[in-house]
């Protein structure tokens, strides 16, 4: 068989390889769900929410009634009660009180919805983490897609240049080229191998990160043929009506005007007095006697005036966040989809481009195996190639990153994980 059918056999075989086998065929959509369920600081947020449970449970119960007990002892032998000794019950007075604080009607209902609001506060919250969380997530599964693929076409590259030089040196000997041509070869082919254990490492650095942020033991890939065709339905202004009324931090800050709002009530039925009524037995000098105890704060004084005026300002505190929120979403997401639309285009122009480089490397190559051009042209052609493959995986991250930032700005990423 002749050199030049073996050479384009070779090439032509590792041009159709696909991509190196990952160590896990985690699609975007599987690592967001891995992650809503492992990932370490969700799990810890989520036991915030357990803890505002546990904040119901303690509004709705209600004082505990208290006990108190004196006695007083006579301890003079000359004044006890005649042929009595110290422990006779006519040398002591004893004092039995049982009384119980009583709240203002409303005061525990209003505990208990501000407990309430306070649980639908800390849920909204976590939803708001889990959108953060996924952005994360979503940006290191695509720095490993984009590692896997950087590494998948230097290999190709790679594997064409140290066949090249195999099959160089047998044409040295036959005299067919000069020793040049060779070590031209080889030079490129140890730039690709230098830059194919560069890559490599950065391909196992990013996975660790991908695997820490998945909460998982078992180390795991990325599936790279993941089309990620996520469709984002509807136009800007959808996509804007629909996060300013529904994005997790918008709902965060509504929970939080209600709570605030639930907290102004408490607070001003906290100036009420909490009378405290019991009962009194109170055995003297083995006489018994018993009354009614009653107590009450006199609202001269303290009225809670700090803590309701604080209220009110924390409330005007969560409004403005709340409207600064709706403000800063109208900046985010119309940049965000204008950046998704820019970079849907560049990918367009770039599969063009890289079909033209293909194109041009084939054509060289052979012009190169049947004599009609130099090793120079060839060698050219083949870094052109490489510089276009690893330029439109350049744009088509950028594009993936525009479509997750989209994702995030209108809180749909939260979705892609159920």
């Amino acid at each position: 068989m002749r050199l030049s059918t073996i050479f384009s056999v070779v090439l032509g075989l590792t041009f159709s390889a696909g991509p190196l086998s990952a160590q896990g065929n985690y699609t975007l959509q599987k690592s967001l769900q891995t992650a809503r369920e492992n990932n370490m600081e969700l799990r810890a947020e989520k036991i915030n929410m357990g803890m505002a449970q546990s904040d119901i449970i303690t509004a709705g119960l209600r004082p505990n009634p208290v006990l108190n007990n004196q006695t007083l002892q006579l301890i003079q032998p000359p004044h006890f009660a005649p042929s009595t000794r110290w422990y006779n019950g006519q040398n002591r007075q004893v004092w039995w009180q049982l009384t119980k604080v009583f709240q203002p009607p409303t005061q525990r209902h209003l505990k208990m919805d501000l407990a309430q609001q306070t649980l639908k506060f800390t849920e909204k919250n976590y939803t708001e983490t889990q959108r953060n969380v996924f952005r994360e997530v979503a940006g290191k599964w695509l720095e490993v897609w984009t590692a896997q693929k950087q590494l998948d076409i230097i290999l190709i590259a790679k594997n064409n240049i140290d066949t090249l030089v195999n099959i160089n040196k047998v044409r040295l000997k036959n005299q067919v080229i000069t020793s040049t041509d060779v070590m031209r070869t080889e030079l490129l082919a140890g730039q690709y191998a230098i830059q194919y254990k560069t890559a490599r490492q950065r391909l196992i650095s990013v996975q660790r990160e991908f695997n820490f942020l998945l909460g998982t033991g078992d180390s795991v890939g990325v599936d790279t043929s993941d089309a990620f065709n996520f469709a984002v339905s509807g136009v800007m202004d959808t996509l804007l009506y629909e996060a300013l009324n529904n994005r997790s931090d918008v709902q965060t800050l509504k929970a939080g005007v209600d709570m605030a709002a639930g907290n102004i009530k408490l607070q001003k039925i906290q100036a009420w007095p909490q009378p405290e009524i019991g009962f009194i037995w109170n055995p003297q000098n083995s006489v018994q006697y018993i009354g009614i105890f009653a107590t009450i704060d006199i609202p001269v004084f303290s009225r809670n005036q700090g803590e309701i005026k604080k209220s009110v300002f924390m409330k005007q505190q969560v409004e403005q966040q709340l409207t600064g929120v709706q403000s800063k979403i109208q900046t985010e997401i119309r940049t965000a989809y204008a950046d998704y639309r820019l970079q849907q285009q560049n990918v367009e122009s770039y599969r063009s481009i890289l079909q033209n480089s293909q194109t041009i490397l084939d054509n060289i190559r052979y012009s190169y195996l049947k004599g009609s051009t130099t090793i120079i042209d060839f060698l050219e052609a083949q870094r052109s190639w490489l510089e276009t493959q690893q330029q439109y995986y350049d744009a088509l991250l950028q594009y993936r990153q525009s479509y997750i930032e989209l994702l995030y700005t209108t809180g749909l990423i939260n979705q892609l994980a159920q």
